[in-house]
């Protein structure tokens, strides 16, 4: 079973917290707190799989898993991020690994060469390509085109042109009656994208 996704910056600022079991808030910061000290102070030549901390694994066992399978930590860093996974030994190690390579495919094809402000500003949609990967703990789609297809239509009907809207649909409820225009922000210049096309990842 997948316990929690993480995603962290280099500076340990999380950028995406899913956890898939029942646990206690603070002891979720804790996990991420320690879980991302560990990670970022490994060399690059180490492995990407390692077994959660005994302290670590005392504490939250039972809250992270409802089998008496180890836990173990998965992770990739690419550029700014790390991409991690907690899982219990029945998943595959190497399955988990290329999930994470999936999972920021489809976010650089959704984005076209994803950056770290991408997750900032569009949480929602970072949150809606994980669902459609994992749902309750378990894998339900790698192919990366069925994935960010369905993102892509959802997207469709959440944000459906105004132009197929009837006149009084894009109006405000203001007294005039005018429509107010609603302008997004554009992202930044000079950020290091994490996509396909520079992926920055020399074993780990």
């Amino acid at each position: 079973m997948i316990n929690a996704v993480l995603v962290f910056n280099n500076t340990g600022q999380p950028r995406l917290t899913k956890f898939y079991s029942q646990i206690d808030v603070n002891l979720q910061q804790r996990l991420i707190s320690e879980i991302f000290t560990l990670v970022a102070n490994r060399p690059a030549s180490a492995c990407n799989f390692l077994p959660l901390p005994p302290l670590l694994q005392k504490t939250s066992s039972e809250a992270l898993s409802d089998t008496d399978q180890p836990t173990r930590i998965i992770y990739r860093h690419y550029a700014t991020l790390y991409f991690i996974i907690i899982a219990d030994d029945l998943e595959s190690e190497l399955g988990l690994l290329d999930l994470i390579q999936v999972f920021v495919e489809c976010l650089d094809r959704i984005f076209e060469n994803v950056c770290e402000l991408d997750l900032i500003f569009n949480f929602e949609t970072l949150h809606q390509v994980l669902a459609e990967m994992i749902q309750g703990g378990g894998v339900v789609e790698v192919d990366r085109a069925t994935i960010v297809e369905s993102v892509k239509k959802a997207a469709k009907v959440t944000k459906r042109p105004t132009a197929s809207l009837p006149d009084s649909a894009t109006r405000s409820a203001s007294p005039s009656g005018r429509s107010t225009p609603v302008h997004m922000a554009h992202r930044g210049s000079g950020v290091t994208g994490i996509g396909s096309n520079d992926f920055v990842w020399s074993g780990r």
